[in-house]
């Protein structure tokens, strides 16, 4: 087994500091100036159990809690009800004509609907920016609704407030699905920055799927056995062979409580390499990540629903995903076998769709206008592979010249500083408005991935748990 003494020290450096929540996901790290880290417990999401399509409200006691943030007492906010969403709008008093549209994450399947203010809220009123947000009409996986109900808020925008000379669309995670979905549908935005998005769509619930399967199948159970989708069975019984056979990952002391490192089992080493190659190949922080959530989190998120409450049919598609146990792309006969023995599964045509807003939306990459898109290095809820599909597909379809990939250098889901997110914000602006394309990253060259200091050049403050936090220190 591999030595973890060097993981474990960093753990310990990270679990020194205070994990914050967020509204962007349940329980995930909210972004701030400052570098934070996950809560030791990953969040529960993307089970999939569907959803109440009825019911829905939005929660006016969230609405009406609703302040003005120090130092700017004078911006104009508005709040409401409209199509059944509830909304945001503020606009500074030395307002800059300009609107940016902010798409919040998943929420779960909850009917309590409320509005979440972009997380750098501060540094776009600073700069004289309006900004809008809407709760969306639904929970759940609902893409769809997040796109329709943000245009309407854009109509609404203008009905209130006045024509804004630009508009530019950003969000977090489901959001940032969201984002690139607007953004290639609808021609009345002048840029999009996705940021943790799920820009691979349904290959993001393809990736749960095939970590459960590929763990079913290191531990012995036939292709014929392995479990989707989840049922009642696999939680209660299933998942506790795969911890004893892989290695538990993060388990608590029973006598400290502190959280310690149980060494991977030969096997879990093995669903760790297939797993790196399947979330964006040999990249800095990858092992680190892998180890810190392992604890259940992925195991947990094959299936129940595969229609994921949205689709009116199966959306998983493994029969194209490859399995490997290394770095290089030939399989060996080890590969091959393991291949071979893990359950293939066929979306329904109905789980599907290449066009529109029905069920899970595709991002087909056809960009409109110039977009710029952050993923961490080591998000295993919403995989770096998200934006290697991302510039994949852009490319295909002769757009790459409207695209620009940067890579942070974090661990945590949409784990940003707001510098980051800022830099990134104002350098979309210039470049739809000066023409001036920003640097961005090769996140498509395995090589420029695997190197050891990628990402430095668009994170803005190490993490501690970066080995290069420590260096010179």
């Amino acid at each position: 087994m591999k030595r973890k003494n060097v993981i474990t020290a960093l753990l310990a450096t990270t679990l020194s500091l205070t994990a914050v929540s967020s509204s962007v996901f349940a329980n995930q790290v909210t972004p701030t100036d400052q570098s934070t880290v996950l809560d030791i417990k990953p969040p529960e999401f993307f089970i999939g159990n569907g959803q109440n399509k009825k019911n829905f409200f939005v929660n006016e006691t969230q609405l009406n809690s609703i302040k003005h943030l120090t130092g700017f007492e004078n911006t104009k906010i508005l709040k409401g009800i409209h199509n059944g969403a509830g909304y945001w709008i503020e606009v500074p008093k030395n307002w800059n004509g300009k609107l940016v549209l902010y798409a919040h994450g998943y929420r779960g399947t909850g009917q309590e609907l409320t509005v979440t203010e972009p997380s750098i809220r501060k540094e776009l009123l600073e700069r004289g920016y309006a900004w809008a947000a809407s709760s969306y009409s639904t929970n759940g996986y609902d893409v769809e609704s997040g796109v329709k109900d943000t245009h309407a808020l854009n109509g609404l925008f203008r009905n209130l407030v006045g024509n804004p000379t630009r508009t530019y669309i950003m969000g977090h995670s489901m959001g940032g699905h969201v984002t690139g979905v607007y953004a290639e549908q609808y021609g009345d935005v002048d840029g999009a920055l996705p940021m943790c998005g799920v820009m691979g769509d349904s290959e993001l619930f393809d990736f749960f799927t095939d970590y459960s399967l590929v763990a079913q199948s290191l531990i012995g159970i036939s292709k014929e056995n392995q479990q989707f989708p989840a049922d009642d069975q696999y939680f209660t019984k299933t998942l506790s062979e795969l911890r004893q056979q892989l290695g538990n990952g993060l388990v608590k002391d029973p006598d400290t409580k502190s959280v310690v490192f149980d060494s991977l089992t030969p096997l879990g080493e093995k669903l760790e390499k297939v797993t790196e190659n399947l979330s964006g190949g040999d990249r800095p922080l990858f092992e680190y990540s892998f180890e810190k959530m392992f604890d259940d989190f992925l195991l947990q998120r094959i299936p129940t629903n595969p229609a994921y409450g949205e689709a009116t049919g199966n959306v998983i598609n493994n029969t194209d995903s490859v399995y490997q146990l290394d770095n290089d792309p030939a399989l060996s006969d080890e590969e091959k076998a393991l291949n071979d023995s893990v359950r293939r599964i066929t979306n329904d045509p109905n789980g599907r769709h290449n066009n529109g807003l029905a069920a899970i939306p595709k991002v087909t990459g056809d960009l409109k206008v110039p977009t710029v898109s952050l993923h961490t290095l080591g998000d295993l809820y919403v995989p770096f592979s998200m934006e290697q599909i991302y510039a994949k597909n852009v490319a295909e379809k002769g757009k790459s010249d409207l695209l620009v990939s940067r890579a942070i250098r974090g661990i945590g889901h949409c784990e940003f500083t707001n510098k980051e997110q800022i830099s990134a914000f104002d350098a979309l602006v210039d470049w739809a408005e000066n023409g001036k394309k920003p640097d961005g990253d090769n996140v498509l060259d395995p090589a420029v991935v695997a190197d050891p200091r990628f990402g430095m050049q668009f994170t803005s403050d190490l993490r501690p748990y970066d080995p290069l936090f420590h260096v010179g220190k």
